[in-house]
Order: C-alpha cells, then structure tokens, then sequence
C-alpha cells in the first residue's frame, strides 16, 4: 500500500540533474506555505513593474557560456519572427526557485520561467503558473511520457524543449584491452567493474552523493528493480541500495562515491580513473574535448536480463508564470511555442547532445547522432520524478540523499531507508 506524503519543504537542485552538470550547489530550502502566499500575492495582484510592451523576458539557468549563447540565439530569431524583444536573466539552476519566489514577492515576475521539470509542480501547486494549452500550445507531437513531465494534476504547465536520461558510458580501449563485453546485467555490471578495477582505476563511477545527483542516479537501480518512491522502505528498494554497497564492497567504487556530483565523476573517467561511468548527455561536449579517449555508450544494466532500464526524465521546462496580466502571457504563450517547435528543439538539441521533446524532431536527432541511439531508448521509457508525488517529489528527493550518506558509510540499507520512509511521510 502506498503511503501518503506531505511536502512541507521545497528543494533547489543542483544543475546536474536538471540539465548539464556543471558545478555543486548547496540545497536550498523554503516553506511551501511561504512558497503559496508568494506566489498567490504575485498571481491575484498582477505585475508590480511598469513593462517595456515589447520587452519580455526569460529567467533561466543558462550559466554556462555555450547554453547562454545557445538561448540567446534562439530568441533572438524567436523574437524577430514576433516583433518582440526577449531577453534573458540567468542564474545557477539550485537559484531560480528563490531568484522567482523575490520576483514574485516584489511583484516583477519574468514572462517565463524555466524551471527544472522536478521543481515545476511546487509553483504550480502554488496557483503561479498558467496552463500552456489555454495559450495555444499543442502537444500533439510530443510523447506522452514528456507531456506528464512538463505536467501537474494533469494540466500541461511547462514545455520542454529536450530532455536526458542516464547511460553507461565505458571507455573501449580499457574494455577491448581486458576482452570484456559491455554488461548489461547487474550481475555482469558487478563481475565486470571488480574485473576493471586495477591500481587506481575503479570499474566503475557514479554519484551518490548528498544532493539531487545522487538520487538522479539511483531511481535506475530503484525503478528498474521494481521499486517505488511511495515506499522507500520496501525490499525491492532495499535490495537496489544493497547493490551499491555491493560495489563499493567490491572495491570497485571509491569511498569518495559519496561525495561526488556528476560533473565530479565525469572528471574521473576522463582521467582514465574509472573504466565505466553513469552519467548523462550533458557530458558529451566536455568529453569530447579528449579525441584520445573512445568512449561508448549504453543502456544501464538491469536485475534481470531482458527487463527495461527505467531511469529518471530529468531537463527543464518553459513555464508562463501566472502574473494576471493576460496580453502579457498570450505574447509569452506564443514566445514559449517559438522556442519549443520543431526546428529550435532540433537545433538546441544537436547543440546541447540532449533529446528532443518532439517526436518528429527526436527522428531527426537519431539519424544525425547515431552514437547517442541507446540514449534515445531510455529516454523512450524514463520517468518523471514528479509524476507521482508532484510537489511532494522534494522531501521524498531529501530523504533519499540521507539514505545514501548513511548507508554507503556503515549502516544498514534497511535500516537508512526505513529513517527514509519516515522522513518522507513527516516532511522532517
């Protein structure tokens, strides 16, 4: 039976998860009661500010000089084939949740705000955003999968433009050297990354540490081993724990596993000292930067063979904030349809190595980057971590993080995701 979760916390995640992983943020958290009156205050009295008409702008978390440059020439076409001006206000992603919540107190929200799809639900819960398709958005072609993970209680509030998922990514000159096949099993994940591990090169990195990284990258050991984020505590999640401890018992994590982001692992396998990664799309840029490191890529491995590896969607989403000036928001309905149609999702995702959202766009995407084909399956059967519980996706995200902390350091995997369940349930 499921058990019932009530969000009394909200997190800002770091960027790794939601987009490109650059970088570690600390976790910032805010009452949802002080989230609802926020953005209750901003909805139910409008805009503050005298506006610019033909100004409008995007708070996104575009840092990163490539994705700011990416965004900037998106709208700027988008703009001119408006007649308006779009401009943008970027911040590391773990900020745009708080950079929107003083917007919205000072009354001077953006016309758009991307959000991590995973922190979407909590300001939509809050009544701050406005539903795309009663400003003209179609999701006629996109996936139903992706429809859910820009959607809350079933009303479509965030576009978005592409999406990522976790891989295997393995290195093929330390595979084709030791004669090993790329597993796709945990036992052969298990048996493989002991037989990688030598001298000061671990089979394997991952991200467990204490912050949305590490549970990014567990939900697919917890999700395609059959377990759920409704019941922390249940055997099939205990056992997808059990198999992290295996590793790391085997010698064939680091002990630093638990403290690592994405990016940090990403390092390590660049660096020759790992044989094998989890990580995802956002990764590919830097990496090849290397021309002498030949790398591929993979599903994850799956508990049994034949099973399908469920990872998490992750990416952000084009959100309309709910700021009562409605003129305003049919312009940003139309500006948020410009930069997710077909052609910006193509171009923004052969720029970023990400998924399109579109299915017609995805097609074109797969034949233009074969070597990311086996990333485009995932994504096919992802999930979004918001789908079940919503805005209550954060304390159940917090709980996990000090699951891992816990049980990659002594204590017993039963016994962390017990303290778990219990952390969810209460919000504490």
């Amino acid at each position: 039976m499921s058990k019932r979760f009530t969000s009394l916390a909200l997190t800002a995640h770091p960027p790794a998860a939601g987009r490109h992983g650059r970088g570690r943020s600390r976790r910032v958290v805010a009452p949802v009661a002080a989230v609802c009156v926020l953005v209750a205050g901003a909805a139910l009295t409008g805009c503050g500010q005298q506006r610019d008409a033909d100004v409008y702008t995007v708070l996104n978390s575009s840092t990163d000089e490539s994705y700011h440059r990416w965004d900037a020439e998106a709208m700027a076409r988008c703009g001119k084939q408006l007649g308006v001006t779009i401009e943008q206000q970027s911040v590391p992603a773990a900020q745009v949740m708080t950079k929107a919540l003083r917007m919205a107190s000072s009354k001077s929200l953006p016309d758009i705000v991307q959000f991590d799809a995973s922190e979407m639900p909590t300001f939509a819960d809050a009544g701050g955003l406005t539903d795309l398709r009663s400003l003209g958005l179609s999701t006629d072609d996109i996936p139903d999968g992706i429809v859910d993970f820009g959607s809350y209680r079933g009303t479509y509030y965030g576009a978005a433009r592409s999406v990522n998922t976790l891989a295997l990514f393995y290195n093929k000159d330390v595979f084709d050297e030791a004669g090993v096949e790329v597993p796709t099993t945990w036992a052969e994940l298990r048996e493989t990354a002991k037989e990688l591990t030598q001298g000061k090169r671990y089979g394997l990195a991952l991200s467990a540490g204490g912050a949305e990284d590490g549970v990014f990258q567990f939900l697919p050991f917890m999700w395609s081993n059959g377990g759920d984020e409704t019941d922390l505590d249940s055997p099939r999640v205990v056992e997808a724990l059990d198999y992290w401890k295996a590793l790391l018992g085997d010698g064939s994590l680091s002990k630093s596993t638990v403290n690592w982001t994405q990016a940090d692992v990403n390092d390590q396998f660049m660096a020759g000292n790992a044989a094998m990664m989890i990580n995802g799309p956002w990764q590919v840029e830097t990496l090849n930067t290397d021309k002498s490191l030949h790398w591929g890529i993979a599903p994850i491995p799956v508990p049994g063979a034949g099973e399908d590896s469920v990872g998490p969607l992750g990416g952000a989403v084009l959100t309309v904030p709910n700021t009562g000036d409605e003129a305003r928001e049919k312009t940003a309905g139309k500006i948020v349809a410009c930069l997710s149609s077909e052609q910006e999702q193509l171009t923004y995702a052969l720029n970023s190595w990400m998924v399109p959202a579109n299915a017609e766009a995805a097609a074109v995407w797969r034949e233009r980057v074969p070597e990311l084909d086996s990333l485009a399956d995932q994504v096919a059967v992802a999930r979004s971590r918001t789908g079940k519980l919503g805005a209550g996706w954060s304390s159940v995200s917090l709980a996990l993080q000090s699951a891992f902390q816990s049980a990659l350091t002594g204590q017993s995997s039963e016994t962390a995701l017990k303290r778990a369940q219990q952390r969810a349930t209460s919000g504490n």
